[in-house]
């Protein structure tokens, strides 16, 4: 086996652990972005745990094949990057929705979630989806707002 060979065996299977352990990924044409553009935008994904590479499709697409993952080959053509979150789902989608509006040459092909091919809408239906911590928030918030009430109407007996 030469050692190319060996060299691509190696980079399928770390794609496959990205792919395994991440919670989404997002496929993107990042054609036309400049290189300073690419750089904040590749600072930013990193400051939020969201692993951006450019991977060969076809190595992307023999990864997918050994998981078992069907349905994206439509989108595995042409220039892509792949945006991998790997602690929430919603994060990756999230930025990358957000650059599309700073850098309008910046598209979603598709993505994936739960290692199940999702299209575009739904890679922007992911995306409008609040943050773990925001929902954490709410939930908080609507867990403590009974309490607060009860508290308010017994300090306002208390105080008549």
């Amino acid at each position: 086996m030469s050692a190319n060979q060996e060299a691509k065996k190696i980079a399928v299977e770390e794609i496959k652990n990205l792919i395994s352990t991440s919670k989404s990924v997002v496929l993107v044409d990042y054609r036309g972005i400049t290189v300073a553009q690419d750089t904040a935008f590749r600072k930013t994904l990193r400051e939020n745990k969201v692993s951006y590479k450019v991977i060969k499709n076809s190595l992307f697409k023999i990864a997918c094949n050994q998981l078992g993952i069907t349905g994206l080959e439509d989108s595995l053509n042409g220039t892509t990057a792949f945006a991998f979150s790997l602690e929430d789902e919603t994060v990756a989608p999230r930025l990358i929705k957000n650059a599309m509006k700073d850098y309008q040459t910046l598209q979603i092909k598709a993505g994936l979630y739960n290692n199940k091919p999702i299209t575009e809408a739904e890679v922007k239906e992911l995306a409008s989806i609040p943050g773990k911590e925001q929902l954490i928030a709410q939930l908080l918030y609507v867990l403590n707002a009974p309490v607060s009430s009860l508290a308010r109407a017994i300090k306002a007996i208390a105080e008549k």
